[in-house]
């Protein structure tokens, strides 16, 4: 069984399999293979990545503009072409924006094709507003003002000086007038729903926690589960969230009958 990695905004695939190497050590005995894959693009570090991780680093795109992202969309269709198949793809924070946006366009356009992947795992990701408007979707003016304010104080949140000065108490969410899970997704109506199983996990410390269970709304809710952890744009180290992360990668792949 093989699984398609896509990392995170100014990381790397090595730097995203030692991330998940945690989690991934539980699920050893499925004997899957994990692809962790380089984005293109050169970049310079996510915010606090250069403390703990030697470049070099990649993303899939710079700004957020629906063109940019269907430019990283075609390179991973030809690297789908050139290495795949893969039967699932597990993502983190802009590698969930090109993994969502993906298996969106793909489901428009070739609605008679089987799913890019048969399973999804999305961790702190968001979902794909800029590609959505391109398809006729209007947001509203609440909806993009809080996704502007989540990727500032991501920033924040996230940077070097807050990591030495304030550790894991720098992690302090953010748009905290927070609507329950099932009004967040009532705001993201998509006439379309992507019918794989998918696991969706977040941090309720993150930032872009809001943006996290928005993005669970383009997937059906009744082949889907969702974690929250406590803590922020990360995937914590603690026993008990790998495990629960480890289980919940494996409900996905057994309900894909992957396993």
């Amino acid at each position: 069984m093989r699984v398609l990695c896509l990392h995170g905004k100014g990381t790397s695939g090595a730097i995203f399999k030692s991330q998940t190497a945690s989690f991934r050590a539980h699920l050893a005995p499925l004997n899957i293979d994990f692809d962790f894959v380089d984005a293109p693009i050169p970049s310079s570090p996510a915010p606090g990545v250069d403390l703990f991780y030697s470049p070099p680093y990649y993303s899939w795109w710079e700004g957020e503009s629906a063109e940019a992202i269907k430019t990283a969309r075609q390179w991973l269709k030809t690297h789908l072409i050139l290495s795949g198949p893969y039967d699932a793809v597990m993502m983190f924070s802009q590698g969930c924006t090109l993994g969502s946006s993906s298996l969106l366009l793909h489901a428009i356009e070739e609605p008679r094709s089987p799913p890019l992947f048969k399973a999804a795992i999305f961790i702190c990701g968001g979902p794909p507003l800029a590609v959505a408007e391109t398809l006729g979707y209007q947001m509203s003016f609440e909806m993009r003002e809080r996704d502007n304010w989540s990727r500032a104080a991501l920033a924040q949140q996230a940077d070097s000086s807050a990591i030495l000065t304030q550790g894991a108490a720098r992690w302090r969410g953010g748009w905290w007038d927070i609507p329950d899970e099932e009004q967040l997704r009532e705001e993201m109506e998509f006439p379309w729903r992507i019918e794989i199983p998918t696991v969706h996990i977040y941090g309720d410390k993150d930032p872009r926690y809001l943006a996290g269970v928005q993005l669970s709304a383009l997937f059906d809710t009744d082949n889907m589960k969702t974690y929250a952890h406590d803590g922020g744009h990360e995937i914590p180290r603690k026993d008990v969230v790998n495990r629960k992360i480890a289980e919940l990668v494996k409900w996905a792949l057994e309900s894909a009958k992957l396993q």
